[in-house]
């Protein structure tokens, strides 16, 4: 497994691999890997002739008072899960690197990140988009893998390689959850007990609006408030919001009548948490 540090370096590897006909897929991540990660990566696996992962905490991408400078890190174990999944190299870029003294470019959508966490991460998706467009012409990818539990990022993901004519299979990868239903995060080492016992109010959350819809519930406006409900009876949860949405669009539903998504984000305590579920119609 090659470890690349610098632009130039990550570049000249994925020349040599395509000058050799070789297909390359990218796993862009943050680092601090569970097993959502590493699903992705087995999902890119079989797709290429070479896996590369990217690791790199993208500063642009935190607003103020965010936690980028408490963000998990544990690169050696990192690079012993990706070694073990079969990546075949790994981008480990310094902030530096990406970012040089003067960087002056920033990538914005117009639309989609008005919805959901955009309202209230205003910067996040501009660093996303930006940080991602220089990673597509750094490793220059055939394939790049988005998890899906941040769907607002993939749909953003998606966006943006059309817009800019990147010539990139977009894949997702599912929502990997613990046993007990909790969708996997990095962000959930920040939990205490108590935490991790409230943190299940959003998977079970997603779980009482299945079964509402299933009987034949149309109105998202009172699916939301018996969630609402449900979520506050869990100990140091805060609603930021509950939304069911046009799965493309990301524009909210007057009236549940085809496939929808169902996203959530609640901060526990300090933690701030997202998931979400595309919920079929029972008419579908």
């Amino acid at each position: 497994m090659d470890i690349l540090k610098t632009k130039s370096a990550m570049q000249e590897w994925s020349k040599k691999k395509k000058k050799e006909s070789k297909t390359v897929c990218l796993v862009p991540t943050m680092g601090y890997f569970h097993q959502g990660h590493i699903s992705l990566m087995e999902k890119g696996k079989p797709l290429c002739d070479e896996l590369v992962v990217s690791i790199f905490v993208n500063p642009t991408q935190f607003g103020p008072n965010e936690d980028l400078d408490s963000y998990p890190s544990n690169i050696e174990n990192d690079l012993a899960l990706a070694k073990k999944a079969g990546v075949t190299a790994v981008f480990l870029p310094s902030k530096k690197t990406v970012y040089p003294e003067k960087f002056q470019t920033e990538i914005k959508l117009q639309y989609l990140p008005g919805f959901l966490c955009g309202k209230f991460r205003p910067v996040h998706f501009s660093g996303v988009a930006t940080v991602v467009t220089k990673l597509f012409n750094i490793v220059m990818p055939d394939i790049a893998i988005f998890g899906q539990k941040d769907y607002q990022q993939l749909q953003i993901i998606r966006q943006l390689t059309l817009d800019l004519d990147f010539d990139i299979k977009i894949i997702a990868g599912n929502i990997i959850r613990e046993k007990d239903g909790l969708a996997m995060s990095s962000r959930n080492a920040y939990l205490s007990k108590l935490q991790r016992s409230s943190a299940l109010s959003l998977s079970k959350s997603l779980n009482l609006a299945k079964e509402l819809i299933a009987r034949g519930e149309k109105n998202p406006v009172a699916i939301k408030n018996q969630i609402e409900t449900f979520i506050c009876t869990f100990p140091e949860t805060t609603i930021e919001y509950i939304s069911f949405c046009n799965p493309k669009t990301l524009e909210a539903v007057d009236s549940i009548e085809h496939q929808v998504l169902l996203a959530i984000a609640v901060k526990v305590g300090k933690t701030r948490l997202i998931d979400n579920a595309l919920i079929d119609h029972p008419a579908q």
